[in-house]
C-alpha cells in the first residue's frame, strides 16, 4: 500500500501570501485586491467600533485590533482570503474579562492567548480543532447571538440604569425590564432606522455598504436635528488619530497565573472561529487553507494586538465572505483593508464622534440575528435526537453558564454520541456450520447455526465489519463467546475492519487463548496490514493464531488442520 505524502515544514507553514506571489501577481490582481479591501474596510469600520463598545472598552480598541491584527493575519496566515479583526463571538468573554480584571487583564489574556495559539500551530493541533462537531458550533454561535442581542437592549432603547448592567443573562433582563420607563424615544428611533436601512440595503441593494450607510445616515440625522442621544464623542471623547506606541502588558508571575484560564478560553474560541472562517472561505473559493499556519498567524496577530492595546482578534466569517464576494485575489486585500482602516483613523477620526451608540447597537443587533443560524438549528433538531441534544445542551450552557464550559461539554457529549453510533455500526455475523454430514434431499435445509445444531459444527465462521474499537469490544466479545466451543477451528473474517484499537486487539487475543486452551485453531482472514500489526503486537500470532490473506485460504488451512474432518470429506 502506498503511503500518504507527508507534507514538509515549508508546505505546512509557508504563508499564503508567499504562495500567491510565487504564482504571479500583477497590477490587475492588485487592483482587484484594492477594491475588495476597500469594500471590507467599509464593513469592518463600524463593526470594529461596535464590537469594542459592546465589549466594555473604547471604540478605538476595536480599530487597533482590526488594523494591527488584521494586517498580520493576512501577512502570515494560511488562508488566501481570511480577514482578521475583533469578532462578535468574543464580546461575551471580553466583556466579562474587562469587568473582572480590567483593561490590563484583557491585554494580558490576549497576549497569552496569542502565545498559546502560536504553540498550538507549531504543535500541529490545527487539524484537531476541525473535529468540533457541527451541532456544537451551531449551538455556541446561536448562544452568543442571544447574549449579544441582550447586551444591546440598553443602547437600542437608550435606557438609563441605576446600577451597572449585570453580566448574567437573566439578571440583565430583569434590570433592563425595570429600566423600561426610561426609554429614550430618539435613541430607539435611530436604532430602528439603522436596522431598517441595513435590511433595505440587503434586500434591494445587496452590494451597497449597509452598515456604513446606516451609521452615516443616523449620525447625520442625530447631529442636524440635535437629538438627545449618546454618541461616541459624548461617551468616549472620540477616537485618537493614529496607533499608540506598543507596550508589554504586566507579565508578573502572579498576574500571568491569574489570567491563564481566560487566555485559554480566548485560545479555544479563537482557534475554532478562525478555522471555521477559513473553511467558509475555502468552500466559497474552491481553495484550501493551511490550518496550522493559520493558527500561528492568529497567535502572532493577538500578541501584536495586545502590544498596541487592541482586543483579541480572530478570523471573521462575515468580513471574510465579503472579501471573497468582492473579488479578492489573495492576502494583499486583507493587508490593504487594515491600511484603509488606519487611513480612516489618521484622516477622519473626528467624524466618529458623531456616531450614535444606538446606531451601533442596531448594527450589532443585525449581526446577532444573522449569527443565530436559524435554518441550521431547525435542520439539526429535525435530523436526530442526538444532534438536537448536543445543540440544546451547548446553547443552554453558553447562554446561562459559560461559553468555554458550553463548548467543552457540547464537544464531550458529541464525542460520546459519536462513539455510541460507531459502536452500533460494528457488525458481527456467525454463519451456518461450514461442514455438515450428508442428508437426504427431502430433508429441509438447515437453519442458521444455534445450539441445537452444535454437534454438526467443525469450523465456526465469524465476520466482523466496522471500526473495532473499545466502544464495540464488549459486544464483539459476547458474540465470539457464543461460538460453539466444540468446533475444531474458528475463522474470523476481518477484511471489513478498517480500524482496530488496543481494546479490540486485546479482545481478539483473549479469544485466541481461549480457543488454544480447548485444542482448536484460530485463523484470521483478510486483516489489513495495520490491523494485522496491532493484533500481532498484542500477542495474536503463531502459535495462538494464524493469518491468511483471504477467507478461502483460511478455510482451506482450517480443513487441512483437522484430520477427522478430512476423513469425513473422503
Amino acid at each position: 500500500m502506498e503511503r500518504a505524502h507527508q507534507p514538509s515544514f515549508a508546505e505546512l507553514y509557508t504563508p499564503k501570501l508567499v504562495t500567491v506571489l510565487r504564482e504571479g501577481y500583477d497590477g490587475r490582481a492588485f487592483k482587484a485586491d484594492a477594491v475588495a479591501a476597500l469594500t471590507v474596510a467599509i464593513v469592518a469600520l463600524p463593526l470594529s467600533m461596535a464590537i469594542a463598545i459592546a465589549s466594555g472598552v473604547g471604540p478605538e480598541r476595536g480599530l487597533y485590533a482590526a488594523i494591527v491584527g488584521g494586517f498580520l493575519i493576512s501577512l502570515l496566515g494560511g488562508s488566501r482570503f481570511q480577514i482578521g479583526g475583533p469578532a462578535g463571538a468574543f464580546i461575551v468573554l471580553v466583556a466579562a474579562t474587562v469587568a473582572r480584571h480590567g483593561l490590563d487583564g484583557l491585554l494580558l489574556a490576549t497576549f497569552l492567548s496569542g502565545l498559546m495559539l502560536m504553540a498550538a500551530g507549531w504543535l500541529r493541533l490545527g487539524t484537531f480543532v476541525k473535529f468540533i462537531p457541527y451541532p456544537v458550533t451551531v449551538g455556541f454561535t446561536a448562544g452568543i447571538a442571544v447574549i449579544i442581542l441582550a447586551s444591546q437592549f440598553r443602547d437600542l432603547l437608550g435606557l438609563t440604569l441605576t446600577a451597572p448592567e449585570p453580566g448574567e443573562l437573566l439578571p440583565k433582563l430583569e434590570a433592563l425590564a425595570a429600566a423600561l420607563p426610561t426609554v429614550n424615544a430618539a435613541a430607539a428611533a435611530l436604532a430602528a432606522l439603522a436596522i431598517l436601512l441595513i435590511l433595505a440595503c440587503r434586500k434591494w441593494r445587496p452590494h451597497w455598504p449597509a452598515y456604513l450607510i446606516a451609521v452615516a445616515v443616523t449620525a447625520a440625522l442625530a447631529t442636524l436635528a440635535d437629538l438627545p442621544v449618546e454618541t461616541i464623542g459624548s461617551t468616549f471623547g472620540g477616537i485618537p488619530r493614529g496607533l499608540p506606541a506598543p507596550a508589554l502588558p504586566d507579565l508578573s508571575p502572579a498576574r500571568v497565573i491569574e489570567m491563564l484560564p481566560t487566555a485559554l478560553s480566548f485560545t479555544l474560541l479563537g482557534a475554532i472561529e478562525s478555522l471555521l472562517s477559513a473553511v467558509v472561505a475555502d468552500s466559497m473559493s474552491g481553495r484550501r487553507h493551511r490550518s496550522n499556519c493559520e493558527l500561528v498567524a492568529q497567535g502572532a496577530a493577538n500578541v501584536a494586538s495586545a502590544l498596541f492595546g487592541g482586543l483579541c482578534v480572530t478570523g471573521t466569517i462575515a468580513r471574510t465572505a465579503t472579501n471573497v464576494r468582492a473579488g479578492a485575489r489573495g492576502p494583499v486585500s486583507g493587508m490593504l483593508h487594515a491600511l484603509f482602516l488606519l487611513a480612516f483613523m489618521l484622516i477622519a477620526a473626528p467624524l466618529a464622534s458623531y456616531i450614535p451608540l444606538a446606531a451601533l447597537a442596531g448594527v450589532l443587533a443585525t449581526v446577532a440575528w444573522n449569527m443565530a443560524e436559524r435554518e441550521q438549528v431547525v435542520t439539526l433538531v429535525k435530523a436526530s435526537r442526538g444532534d438536537a441534544l448536543v445543540l440544546s445542551v451547548t446553547f443552554g450552557l453558553v447562554v446561562f453558564k459559560d461559553l468555554s464550559f458550553g463548548i467543552l461539554v457540547g464537544f464531550s457529549l458529541g464525542a460520546l454520541l459519536f462513539l455510541h453510533r460507531m459502536a452500533q455500526s460494528v457488525e458481527v455475523e456467525t454463519g451456518q456450520p461450514l461442514v455438515e454430514g450428508d442428508r437426504p434431499d427431502s430433508e429441509a435445509p438447515r437453519q442458521p447455526y444455534d445450539a441445537a445444531h452444535a454437534h454438526d459444527l467443525q469450523i465456526a465462521l465469524c465476520r466482523i465489519s466496522g471500526a473495532f474499537f473499545f466502544g464495540a469490544a464488549s459486544a464483539v466479545s459476547a458474540m465470539l463467546d457464543r461460538l460453539d466451543e466444540r468446533s475444531r477451528a474458528c475463522v474470523i473474517n476481518m477484511a471489513d475492519v478498517p480500524m482496530l484499537d488496543s481494546t479490540g486487539a486485546a479482545t481478539i487475543e483473549v479469544f485466541a487463548r481461549k480457543v488454544e486452551r480447548r485444542g482448536a485453531a484460530l485463523y484470521i482472514a483478510g486483516a489489513r496490514p495495520e490491523v494485522r500489526r496491532i493484533l500481532q503486537s498484542h500477542g495474536v500470532r503463531s502459535p495462538h493464531a494464524h493469518f491468511r490473506a483471504t477467507m478461502t485460504e483460511a478455510i482451506a488451512a482450517a480443513r487441512d488442520g483437522i484430520p477427522s474432518l478430512q476423513e469425513t470429506l473422503h
